[in-house]
Order: structure tokens, then C-alpha cells, then sequence
């Protein structure tokens, strides 16, 4: 027979996988930038009301070659320019994690950017 000193360790640590399963652990989110229209001209404002976390990873879809997807300092954001060494994606496909705080993203075409290519994810 098993000691009840062994069944309490199987029922707690019962109860401790039961809670392990029923918690909502903050899991990261996918966001297609764009939604349906993808990464194109005036998608600045798409960002606009989401709640975005650390973690949470943007998709930026478009057609290579046509366009591409630099992150950016607020600096250059605003001004709507590539800095040397910048972060550039190219793929058309670009899955990118976000940190906390802002996170500044542009096209880094010829007047894209000034044409509403650009987004800031602000997350918490």
C-alpha cells in the first residue's frame, strides 16, 4: 500500500499541473501588418488602437523587390530616412518580434515612407 505521505505528493502535484493548465500564460501575438492589403502605401495608422506586447511578432507581406522593411529610430522615422547600418528585411515575408516600447518601421524605397509606408509599435 502506498504511504499517505506519497499520495500527498501525487495529489499536489496533480493540483499543480491542473493549475499549470489552466492559467493564461501571456503568449505573444501575431499581427499581419496592414491586415489583408499587406505592407503598402498609407498603412501609417494601421497600428492605431492595437495593444501591442513585448514579444509579439509583425508580419510584413509584400512583393519583393518592390518594397522592403527597415527598422528605424524615431529620429529617422519622423524624417522618413534609411541610416547606415539600419536593419533592412527583404523577403516579402518578414516575421519580426517587437520589443518593449516603440518600434519604428519604414520602407526604405524612394518617397515609400513619405507615401504613409511607415508604422510605430508601441508595446507594452
Amino acid at each position: 500500500m502506498m504511504s499517505e505521505k506519497k499520495w500527498n505528493s501525487i495529489f499536489v502535484g496533480i493540483v499543480v499541473v491542473g493549475v499549470l493548465l489552466l492559467s493564461n500564460p501571456a503568449r505573444a501575438d501575431f499581427y499581419f501588418v496592414g491586415d489583408e492589403a499587406g505592407w503598402k502605401f498609407n498603412v501609417a495608422g494601421w497600428e492605431n488602437g492595437k495593444t501591442f506586447k513585448e514579444l509579439d511578432t509583425l508580419i510584413f507581406k509584400y512583393k519583393a523587390g518592390s518594397h522592403n522593411v527597415v527598422l528605424v529610430d524615431k529620429a529617422s522615422y519622423d524624417s522618413c530616412t534609411v541610416p547606415p547600418n539600419a536593419t533592412t528585411y527583404s523577403s516579402g515575408n518578414d516575421e519580426i518580434t517587437i520589443g518593449s516600447g516603440p518600434n519604428y518601421f519604414i520602407c526604405g524605397f524612394p518617397r515609400h515612407c513619405g507615401f504613409g509606408m511607415k508604422i510605430v509599435a508601441n508595446a507594452s
